[in-house]
């Protein structure tokens, strides 16, 4: 097992998850990326230009086999983990009132149940690296928006954050939520449009996550709320 840094990243092949993972790369870490189209994650590797230290992993951030898989898979080819970033999510961009139940479920797995399962797949490898969980939650995850499932979803995430620091702090493990404001990426596809106003980069966003992640040994920065200047709420 070398000394260099592992980053696992789910949806990491467009959006925040491949800004941070190319800032990592570009530090010198070494990372993998999870995705749910094989060809994005191919064209995100050919982008780079396809580097030793990048490996590729297709699968559904809301099954476990998948997501063991992708835990199992690093450590075989990297020999260790440092820091997992659950970043895979989606919004339905609708309203409990008005809003159709057939995309919930879906977004209900991905955006809560994925972040607990990867936890659950990388625990054991973090503790031995006293390593850094890193959930993306969202500013809706603290400010109520009138019948927002998505926001929902990431008030789960934020409440996941603070359980699981409780239970890993005492292995040495620290445990990050980040929470954006609004960003632009891939994430506002469903919607139709980008929403008013300024917005940050997912470069921005990464800059936030990368930081976090670069603490040093002992410090254990827990929430990080990014907001871009300009968004009220």
């Amino acid at each position: 097992m070398t000394d260099t840094p592992v980053a696992l990243i789910t949806g990491g092949g467009s959006g925040i998850g491949a800004a941070v993972a190319r800032q990592l790369l570009d530090a010198g870490q070494r990372v993998a990326v999870t995705g749910r189209r094989e060809s994005r994650l191919r064209a995100f590797a050919e982008e780079l230009g396809n580097p030793e230290g990048l490996l590729t992993f297709p699968g559904n951030a809301a099954e476990y086999t998948d997501v063991q898989a992708a835990v199992d898979g690093t450590l075989k080819e990297f020999g260790r983990l440092d820091t997992v970033v659950a970043n895979a999510g989606f919004g339905t961009h609708d309203t409990v009132a008005e809003g159709d139940p057939a995309g919930w479920a879906e977004m209900v797995l991905t955006n809560v149940l994925g972040p607990a399962l990867l936890i659950r797949a990388a625990v054991d490898a973090l503790k031995e690296t006293r390593g850094r969980i890193v959930l993306i939650g969202s500013v809706a995850g603290f400010i109520h928006g009138p019948g927002n499932i998505y926001g929902a979803t990431k008030w789960a995430v934020t409440g996941l954050a603070e359980n699981t620091r409780r239970q890993v702090t005492e292995f040495g493990v620290g445990v990050t939520l980040v929470a954006p404001g609004r960003v632009e990426t891939p994430f506002w596809d469903a919607y139709g449009s980008l929403p008013p106003g300024h917005l940050l980069t997912a470069d921005q966003i990464a800059d936030s996550i990368v930081w976090a992640i670069r603490q040093p040994e002992g410090v254990d920065v827990n929430t990080v709320v990014v907001r871009p200047i300009g968004q009220p709420v």
